[in-house]
């Protein structure tokens, strides 16, 4: 059984300095299939992840420990232990949690998860598409918002209808 006091903290792949965080995942641990729950670890001088919002999830911070900083649309702001924020869908969702204090910060993040979602990070103009599996894993694919196409780009229209392949409807 997990215990938040004392979580299976995995160190993040391949995240640069900065942004060098640990995430135990107690949604997951436990069999949830349809919410993510987190506790991290954010050791002084890191964030525990770029800033950014969902169209899809819907999330809960509540401090465990430590003084962390709260970037969101509003500016950025102090949070004390104890306080729970919440980040709605959409652009006025925006949030990154920094530790800029000399103590480690812990949290737990809750949210929805299991399903699809498109994530935006607006200080290096991305866009994410990640599968978001319960237990982690699946695609998870990254976009330059600067070279996005047209809806009819690279589409062509049938012949007519005769000229439509005969498996295809008509």
């Amino acid at each position: 059984m997990p215990n938040i006091d004392d979580p299976d903290f995995q160190e993040r792949e391949g995240a640069p300095a900065g942004f060098r965080a640990y995430r135990a995942r107690i949604g997951y641990e436990l069999g949830s299939k349809r919410i993510g729950a987190s506790v991290w670890k954010l050791p002084p001088g890191e964030a525990a992840y770029p800033y950014h919002f969902h169209y899809a999830d819907e999330e809960l911070v509540f401090v465990l420990s430590g003084r962390p900083m709260l970037r969101t649309p509003a500016g950025t702001r102090r949070l004390e232990p104890g306080e729970a924020v919440h980040f709605p869908l959409g652009e006025e969702g925006a949030h990154q949690v920094l530790n800029p204090t000399d103590e480690e910060v812990r949290f737990l993040s809750v949210s929805t998860s299991g399903a699809p979602d498109i994530v935006v990070y607006p200080d290096s103009n991305k866009l994410g598409a990640a599968e978001r599996l319960p237990e982690g894993g699946g695609r998870h694919s990254f976009f330059d918002l600067d070279s996005q196409v047209d809806y009819w780009e690279g589409e062509s229209a049938p012949i007519g209808r005769e000229g439509v392949d005969e498996g295809r409807a008509n």
